[in-house]
């Protein structure tokens, strides 16, 4: 079968699908026809760690994605899919973002690096920062057009990424998207601000969900959408203060949805836990390819076959560098999380990781510097959804916390974690920025760049 990887940025589940009240009919339509998944997670909550694990099937740490590509940091190229398909017969096609090599200017890069043949990219450069849906329309555009063109005996491969919905979002707001009218994210204060700027949000989705609709309608129109594996998902939660690049489920929980053509699925959506580690395995086995004996992830192909499947008993994720060093792990089970941040010396919110935006002024305005963080946490997420209650040191939960450290020390040996020899050296080819390089109301040029993860 050929397959379509379908992402955009920072949109964690904020589609109509997860029960949001956003504008994404498309987005609907295609989970509808799909398996949702409720409980998604990326390994990592910044951009190239968490496609460079998807995109290899091991962990950042792993696969050598410890930051952001366009920051000097860099994955064994061998090990991605693209590699892999197209050295089983696949002809693969790259269009749009990429952020597994450089970045919107890498595309040369990616064409054989990273084992894409073709590239189905507009020129970037014609188009401002706010404005770069446009650019994912004129990709959209290509692939509809690749796609009603395509003749090869070949199953195809082809990665579609948006810029959508990463800031800047557009100036122009949709008129469908009134700011009076708009909740912003429960987690971040309501007010003037805060709801103009989710507007925005909002209006960059409605630009993804109409590409996502366009694709759709072209696999369809053109006798390939049964012999098409879907896979729609995106890297990790929205670009806001204590969302992206954080451990939190706000940060890891990402939108997911997989349409297999002749599913034996049984349900519609799924709730065991999923991690994106587990994507590569199954597609493996799903098109009947011998799966690689490096791969950490589970197949949660016998869900599309009828068979039972219970999800991962626990998935992991992490944080190595953002825009700077936060080393930062935790381990995710149905009920607990457990959160370990191994950089005791700074136990305050790392300014630099926060994204640029009117949300982070308002926040550096109003006490931002003040906030700390615990050594290590642990949250019931029965009874504590929003990760606000740390229970490390209550002693009715010492057990689950025990049980939780020696499943995170577990993983971290078995997967040869740098952490358990100490802090991660700074390479020279990285490009780091120091953890107080924002500060409210400065202009410094190290504060978070705007093509960032």
């Amino acid at each position: 079968m050929n397959i379509i990887y379908i992402h955009t940025h920072d949109t964690g589940r904020v589609i109509s699908s997860y029960g949001y009240g956003v504008h994404t009919p498309n987005y609907q339509s295609l989970c509808e026809e799909s398996l949702l998944f409720q409980n998604a997670f990326s390994v990592a909550p910044t951009c190239s760690p968490s496609r460079a694990g998807l995109l290899t099937g091991v962990f950042p740490h792993q696969n050598g994605m410890l930051g952001l590509a366009q920051r000097g940091f860099s994955l064994d190229k061998e090990l991605h899919l693209a590699h892999l398909l197209a050295e089983n017969g696949y002809r693969t096609a790259l269009c749009g973002v990429q952020h597994e090599i450089g970045y919107y200017t890498s595309h040369e890069m990616a064409i054989g690096s990273l084992g894409y043949q073709e590239d189905l990219s507009g020129d970037h450069s014609n188009y401002s920062e706010k404005n770069l849906i446009y650019w994912d329309e004129a990709n959209a555009d290509n692939l509809v057009n690749w796609l009603a063109a395509y003749d090869s005996e070949k199953p195809f491969f082809v990665s579609y990424g948006m810029h959508a919905t990463h800031r800047a979002f557009p100036d122009e707001i949709h008129e469908g998207e009134d700011p009076n009218y708009t909740q912003p994210p429960i987690n971040i204060p309501n007010n003037e601000l805060t709801r103009e700027d989710y507007a925005r949000f909002k209006t960059s989705l409605r630009t993804a969900d109409e590409n996502v609709g366009a694709v759709i309608e072209a696999l369809k129109k053109n006798g390939l959408y049964d012999e098409t594996i879907i896979l729609l998902t995106t890297d990790h939660g929205l670009a806001y203060p204590f969302e992206k690049c954080t451990l939190n489920d706000s940060g890891v929980g990402v939108l997911l949805a997989m349409r297999v053509p002749d599913s034996k699925q049984r349900m519609k959506s799924f709730d065991g836990l999923i991690s994106h580690i587990d994507v590569l395995p199954t597609l493996c086995d799903l098109i009947g390819l011998d799966k690689p004996e490096y791969l950490e992830g589970e197949s949660f192909a016998p869900l599309f076959t009828g068979e039972d499947y219970e999800g991962d008993d626990a998935v992991f994720s992490e944080i190595n560098f953002h825009t700077s060093y936060e080393p930062v792990r935790s381990v995710r089970t149905k009920r607990y999380k457990y959160i370990r941040f191994f950089d005791t010396e700074y136990l305050k919110v790392n300014r630099s990781n926060i994204d640029s935006s009117p949300v982070k002024e308002f926040y550096a305005e109003n006490g931002l510097d003040e906030v700390t963080k615990d050594t290590e946490c642990l949250y019931d997420l029965y009874y504590d959804v929003y990760e606000k209650n740390n229970l490390a040191k209550d002693e009715q939960h010492k057990n689950e916390l025990l049980k939780m450290r020696n499943l995170l020390k577990d993983f971290m040996v078995r997967t040869n974690d740098p952490l358990l020899k100490g802090p991660i050296e700074v390479q020279k080819e990285w490009r780091v920025n120091k953890r107080e390089a924002y500060s409210a109301g400065s202009k410094n040029a190290n504060d978070y760049d705007s093509f960032g993860g």
